[in-house]
């Protein structure tokens, strides 16, 4: 699988559309999250999914067992790659979900959001560091049946002690140089594939771009270099 999947953020169609056909040549697929799925629902992503790219749902679903199940029924027709649900939901919500989805659809379980850090994780009482907090959800996860997690990069190695087969989705990525944004907990392409990420998520470095294609064909190349070297 390729790993590079393209974050397109963005509750503009046309935008979104036109990203999809500037990176199709490299990516491995497209992630559409709230922005895209609040403005645009259903027939938003099949106009995607029409380019051809594999699609990873970021809906990061979270409610009750019965409620998410049939959300993911719902999602269902839609086929997409990947799903993600939130670990917080708890052992029989992500084993609903996982019930629920498409054979071919991998769920996944959000562990800890990349925009959080030890202080956040302070301020909503988890004494935990992030790392063993993630190593926890892994292990639930990973008992409750879904696919894998998704996890900051600076947390790959613990995801992996606790699930060394596992689906591994790292967002937060960023490329040597690049702006950090919101994310505080981050790595380059190439270091999260070296520490066994499965999938790179990527969004702003390619997609805000002044060429998308030039963008993620530097990552792309970059990735091939390190596998050479």
């Amino acid at each position: 699988m390729n790993p590079i999947f393209v974050a397109i953020d963005t509750p503009d169609l046309d935008r979104a559309l036109m990203i999809a056909e500037a990176v199709r040549g490299h990516a491995g697929g497209v992630k559409l999250g709230l922005e895209f799925f609040s403005a645009h629902g259903p027939d938003g992503v099949r106009r995607i999914a029409r380019l051809g790219l594999p699609v990873f749902l970021d809906l990061k679903f979270h409610d009750i067992p019965n409620t998410v199940a049939r959300a993911v029924e719902a999602i269902g027709p839609l086929e997409p790659a990947i799903l993600t649900v939130h670990a917080h939901g708890g052992h029989e919500m992500l084993f609903a979900a996982k019930r629920a989805a498409p054979p071919a659809t991998k769920v996944v379980a959000v562990t800890l959001l990349t925009s959080l850090d030890a202080g956040d994780l302070a301020d909503l009482g988890i004494a935990s560091s992030p790392a063993d907090q993630v190593a926890r959800l892994a292990w639930m996860a990973r008992d409750a049946g879904v696919d894998g997690i998704v996890c900051a990069g600076s947390e790959i190695a613990a995801a992996r002690d606790a699930w060394p087969n596992g689906f591994l989705v790292v967002p937060g990525i960023r490329p040597a140089g690049a702006e950090v944004g919101d994310q505080k907990r981050i790595v380059t392409p190439a270091q999260a594939l070296q520490d066994g990420a499965s999938v790179l998520v990527i969004g702003r470095p390619i997609t805000a771009a002044p060429d998308p294609a030039k963008a993620i064909a530097e990552i792309a190349g970059s990735l091939k270099k390190e596998v050479v070297e």
